[in-house]
């Protein structure tokens, strides 16, 4: 099976003094049924060296000891909102441009992907709890949870999706095994067949 990092949200509980890790059980679910190992991103490594006078960024020394041979980038958390966060998935991005990684994102993954390569965002409505009917390269009927879309098309990337509002909901890079999905395919009671065979597709399982 292909190792798969995959980033995780952030969630913060005040009553706790704590800042948690989270990844939904059904995306550990998807990617298993696509023929991948999840292999959670811990936020807080971004934030760390290797000890007293060793100056190793944490993150990267974990990848170059994981060795995924794929990303994702989970949903959740609005960019801007948890900085470590950010940071994670910029390292992740830097990396798997350089060693020519596969890259998936969804939905927040998506706009980070967008945001990194200098594209903006901006708010939208009609986007939380609804389906949508996709038209382009991806025709298919999705669901959404997003409240941000991308202003335009970043560039190196084109347009695979919209949906009926005209909002881009998929893109690809030009060159990079990169992909951007704005729905959750393990948001699917039975996972769907179109998005299991695009991830196999992207990551070459």
């Amino acid at each position: 099976m292909k190792v798969v990092a995959i980033s995780q949200r952030v969630d913060v509980l005040p009553e706790r003094g704590e800042s948690r890790d989270a990844l939904d059980q059904q995306m550990v679910a998807f990617l298993l049924a696509a023929g991948c190992m999840p292999v959670p991103v811990p936020n807080g490594l971004c934030q760390q060296t290797l000890g007293a006078g060793l100056t190793d960024d944490a993150l990267q020394v974990w990848l170059n000891a994981v060795g995924p041979q794929a990303i994702v980038l989970s949903g959740g958390n609005d960019i801007g909102q948890c900085p470590a966060r950010d940071r994670t998935e910029a390292v992740l991005l830097e990396h798997a441009r350089s060693e020519h990684l596969p890259v998936l994102g969804i939905c927040r993954g998506m706009q980070m992907i967008a945001h990194w390569s200098g594209a903006e965002l901006k708010p939208v409505t009609g986007h939380v709890r609804v389906r949508h009917r996709l038209s382009g390269t991806i025709a298919a009927l999705v669901n959404s949870y997003h409240g941000f879309s991308l202003v335009d098309c970043p560039d190196d990337f084109t347009v695979m999706a919209r949906s009926e509002d005209g909002e881009i909901e998929a893109i690809r890079h030009v060159s990079l095994p990169w992909e951007g999905w704005m729905w959750h395919p393990e948001r699917e009671g039975v996972f769907a067949s179109h998005d299991l065979l695009r991830l196999k597709r992207l990551f070459r399982v």
